[in-house]
């Protein structure tokens, strides 16, 4: 897996690429201060991976970021966390607050390298055949498996699937986040950004931005918010404090 970075701060820059070599066998293929930069160099070179700062001069990272391929991950690298549900819209593997803690770097490279692995493997061709009140049937190689709703922690928009983390394992599905959660249990699953849905009964915690799940942080949208407050908690819980 290949990756480059985009920061207009030089030593943002250095510091990025040195916290990615001790984390990761990432190859680091540019490092760039501006878009036009970036641009230039993706027009000769294929990039899994971009560290994309937001707030730069003359093209900012979320507006490159809507113009690039469906098959290239994006991890936001910014000191702004204004930022960050707008970043999940546009289907961002993760959000990074700087200054940038090596742990925290280490578990968002560990899920661009699951997710090139999904999108460019066989499961991809996976589909969600049926449903009935209490499991999904989802074909994947000629074969049928029951995934029990009791087992979905939560499910995960990207691109242009879904993906189902259940309590052994992920599987992704060609199919987008709306018509999945037709299939399932309103009463249990509930919409809680753009790009998630969660099942009410493996939330560990939560608070007016984020919804903690084992060790997944959810961003949980503002448009979703009171809904999901409302739901989950009786509407018993004030959302402003």
């Amino acid at each position: 897996m290949n990756c480059i970075i985009v920061d207009d701060e030089p030593l943002a820059r250095a510091e990025m690429q040195s916290l990615i070599k001790e984390v990761s066998q990432i190859e680091i293929l540019g490092s760039f201060s501006n878009v036009p930069a970036a641009i230039e160099f993706l027009k000769t070179k294929e990039i899994d991976l971009i560290f994309l700062d937001i707030e730069m001069p003359v093209i900012s990272g979320l507006e490159f970021a809507e113009t690039l391929p469906k098959d290239t991950l994006i991890i936001f690298t910014t000191a702004y966390s204004q930022y960050a549900l707008k970043s999940y819209e546009l289907d961002a593997v993760d959000y990074l607050l700087k200054p940038i803690e090596k742990q925290r770097l280490e578990k968002a490279i560990s899920k661009a390298v699951l997710y090139k692995d999904l999108l460019s493997g066989e499961t991809v061709k996976n589909t969600v055949e049926s449903n009935t009140s209490d499991f999904l049937f989802i074909k994947a190689d000629r074969r049928y498996y029951k995934i029990n709703f009791s087992e979905i922690k939560f499910i995960e928009g990207l691109k242009d699937y879904v993906v189902i983390h259940t309590q052994t394992q992920k599987l992704i599905t060609a199919m987008n986040l709306k018509t999945i959660h037709q299939k399932i249990p309103a009463n249990i699953f509930l919409r809680v950004s753009k790009s998630y849905v969660v099942n009410i009964h493996f939330i560990d915690s939560f608070d007016n931005h984020n919804i903690y799940i084992v060790d997944a942080e959810i961003p949980l949208g503002e448009v979703y918010k009171s809904e999901f407050f409302k739901a989950y908690s009786g509407g018993s819980l004030n959302i402003d404090n």
